[in-house]
């Protein structure tokens, strides 16, 4: 399904146990017990790279993508899988019908936190068919998961409930999340008190857009607000975007559910007044291989994937506080 315009480390290393060890008349040295960290930790951008460089790998093992229905995608599914099961989450792989192939989304829950308050974020992990998708939306997807993995590393005690997901079929026509959001009941629902997309975060040309919450359900306003001075901190000044309901947001606003999201820009041309602001080049596409073969682990601005994902880690350490 074709785009139009949507809106959108230094390694965060847990404390560890000083090791003891008694000597032969020696006193047993002492040993301090590792702590949860209550700040969003830097994102190592060098990691995220490392999990789009997977990413690639298994597209380049399965006909040069990773899209709905294929090989490709489902060895995607797993990589993450195994990734946050070897961290501690609790995994769920669903199933889903989509234009007569099957499609899956994969949820992962962190332990701990309010049920009742959940905060969920999500990227959709399938590719076009034309390419591998690094940047869309490896990129998002990449990024997510590390924000997930650094919940783990830094044993983090949300005060309300985490949940990170990967969809499939959203190029489809948004197959995946609507998927998830259909299979929801209304108790479910009420239960998720906010949702955040990430869908390309690395454009090579980037911009730096965050989701308009003007005609988005109550609620919508505090996250957009939160990455809004989360990019602040990393000295980008953010605009809004109305991005018309083109990515996995979309099924959650629907449902009455608080939205938001980080997005880098795609096929749309940068300004002069956007290249004066955010560096690039101004009169050419955010991304010129969006959708398209040459969608490679070439094509990412390490910078704003790196920019973007500090941004994400402190919007959910805040988001979910």
């Amino acid at each position: 399904m074709k785009k139009r315009t949507r809106i959108s480390l230094a390694s965060a290393a847990a404390l560890g146990l000083a090791a003891g060890g008694l000597g032969i008349a020696q006193a047993t040295a002492t040993t301090a017990p590792s702590q949860p960290r209550a700040e969003a930790p830097d994102i190592p951008v060098e990691k995220v790279q490392g999990h789009l460089s997977e990413l690639q790998k298994i597209a380049e093992a399965n006909g040069g993508h990773r899209a709905h229905g294929s090989e490709g995608y489902k060895a995607s599914i797993d990589y993450i899988k195994k990734e946050l099961d070897a961290a501690g989450f609790t995994t769920k792989v669903e199933e889903f019908d989509g234009q007569g192939a099957k499609g899956y989304n994969l949820v992962a829950d962190w332990k701990g936190g309010d049920e009742a308050k959940t905060v969920m974020a999500g990227a959709h992990l399938d590719s076009v068919e034309e390419g591998p998708g690094i940047n869309d939306n490896g990129s998002g997807s990449a990024t997510l998961l590390q924000t997930a993995l650094a919940v783990s590393e830094g044993k983090y005690e949300p005060g309300k409930h985490l949940r990170f997901a990967w969809w499939g079929g959203e190029e489809l026509g948004l197959l995946g999340s609507s998927a998830y959001v259909k299979g929801l009941s209304d108790d479910e629902k009420s239960k998720i008190s906010g949702y955040l997309n990430f869908d390309m975060t690395g454009s090579p040309n980037p911009g730096y857009f965050v989701y308009d919450s003007a005609k988005e359900p109550e609620g919508s306003k505090a996250i957009q607000d939160s990455l809004t001075a989360s990019l602040k901190e990393g000295k980008v000044e953010a605009e809004p975007q109305d991005i018309n309901g083109r990515s996995d947001h979309a099924a959650f606003s629907e449902a009455g559910i608080a939205n938001g999201g980080i997005f880098s820009g795609a096929e749309e041309t940068k300004s002069q007044e956007q290249a004066d602001k955010w560096g690039g080049k101004a009169g050419e596409a955010f991304d010129p291989c969006y959708h398209s073969t040459c969608d490679t682990t070439e094509n990412i601005d390490e910078k704003a994937l790196n920019t973007n994902a500090d941004a994400i880690a402190k919007s959910v350490w805040e988001l979910s506080k």
